[in-house]
């Protein structure tokens, strides 16, 4: 099981990234996927998520009309566009698959995502 993320870096205030993250999964289409991010001394919470099929989405409201969570079952990646970054976006960006296959709805606690990318580093300057 490997989940491998990319894309993170330092960015200003107002600027993009796109997170990535490739999943080594063979049934990678089955499963919902997730981005979660953990601040320096916060706990780890949700950004995003995305159902498997046909394709819901999730987002918290912080990151409501800024990022959008989207999937390419062809290459196993789903990823993570986000737009205008504030200072507090600051944080390493993980991305997890749902402990279950076909789940019928959205998880957004950590503890039901049992597999997880090694974190990327998101750092947004004002």
């Amino acid at each position: 099981v490997q989940l491998q993320a990319s894309g993170g870096g330092l960015v200003q205030a107002g600027g993009s990234l796109r997170l990535s993250c490739e999943d080594s999964e063979l049934t990678f289409s089955n499963y919902a996927m997730a981005w979660f991010r953990q601040a320096p001394g916060k706990e780890r919470e949700i950004v995003a998520a995305i159902s498997w099929r046909p394709q819901f989405t999730y987002y918290t409201d912080s990151a409501k009309g800024r990022f959008t969570i989207s999937r390419d079952n062809g290459v196993n990646t789903v990823y993570l566009e986000m737009n205008s970054l504030k200072p507090e976006d600051t944080a390493v960006y993980y991305c997890a698959r749902d402990s279950e296959d076909f789940a019928s709805w959205l998880k957004k606690n950590s503890a039901e995502y049992y597999y997880w990318g090694q974190g990327t580093q998101v750092t947004v300057s004002s």
